[in-house]
């Protein structure tokens, strides 16, 4: 799948393993990722895209504007995700 600005993704390495972030940008290999909470949009986290699982959800540039709006969208994946699968 290919990665676009305002993907919805999910770390699948590193001491951030299963968090969600959304991509701000791209960079060659790399994506510049916000949750809102430790990494805003005025310090975003540089990860390798290899090391991303995209999600289907993609934000619109008004909700990537707010970070209070992606905090809120990114609970709401975190919410689900802890779910069991016979749930979901």
């Amino acid at each position: 799948m290919q990665f676009v600005k305002g993907m919805i993704v999910r770390s699948k390495k590193g001491h951030d393993k299963g968090r969600f972030y959304a991509v701000l940008a791209l960079c060659g290999d790399c994506a510049a990722l916000v949750n809102a909470q430790n990494r805003t949009r005025e310090h975003p986290k540089m990860k390798k895209l290899l090391h991303l699982a995209p999600a289907k959800t993609v934000l619109t540039q008004e909700q990537l504007d707010s970070d209070s709006e992606i905090r809120q969208i990114l609970a709401a994946f975190s919410e689900r995700a802890a779910l069991p699968k016979e749930v979901i």
